[in-house]
């Protein structure tokens, strides 16, 4: 074997070291960022995806229910309450006699009426005090099933008589 067939045993410089180990830190790096920042959105987004479901006295009343988080509101449509604009509907709903504002963008529609048990999803307005609501459920038939069955049962024993 002669001497230039021999396999060049000297040491690699620092430099080339260094640059080939930055190579390996660079997808190590961005993945880690890439799983926080995932991390992040998606607690944000469960975060903002709760609604608590609170009857109207329970606001500012029971844990879950401020007025500052995105709320489904149960109660019962006051009777004489409901105004029907172009815009929106506003209307009042009621629950062991403490009442709360509604607007609603647009109109219900459906068998949305006075004195009816209704849920409103939306977030309380600060500056006007009304609730904002941009969904609303109502109870539409004896065969509804509810998770909060108890509740439905109290709001309609205190639900008043619509007007012929």
């Amino acid at each position: 074997m002669a001497v230039s067939d021999a396999p060049d045993l000297t040491p690699r410089p620092t430099a080339e070291r260094s640059r080939r180990s930055g190579r390996r830190i660079l997808p190590i790096v961005v993945l880690t960022l890439v799983m926080i920042a995932g991390g992040v959105i998606i607690t944000q987004a469960l975060s903002t995806a709760v609604d608590y479901y609170c009857n109207v006295d329970e606001i500012g009343v029971r844990s879950g229910c401020d007025e500052d988080r995105r709320l489904r509101l149960q109660g019962t449509v006051a009777e004489g309450s409901v105004v029907t604009g172009t815009v929106a509907t506003i209307f009042d709903i009621e629950f062991n006699d403490v009442v709360v504002a509604v607007e609603y963008e647009g109109e219900p529609g459906g068998i949305f009426r006075e004195c009816l048990p209704v849920v409103v999803h939306g977030v309380f307005d600060t500056e006007s005090g009304l609730f904002l609501g941009d969904r609303v459920e109502v109870k539409h038939s004896e065969e509804y099933v509810a998770v909060n069955d108890d509740r439905l049962s109290e709001a309609e024993a205190m639900a008043c008589q619509p007007s012929a």
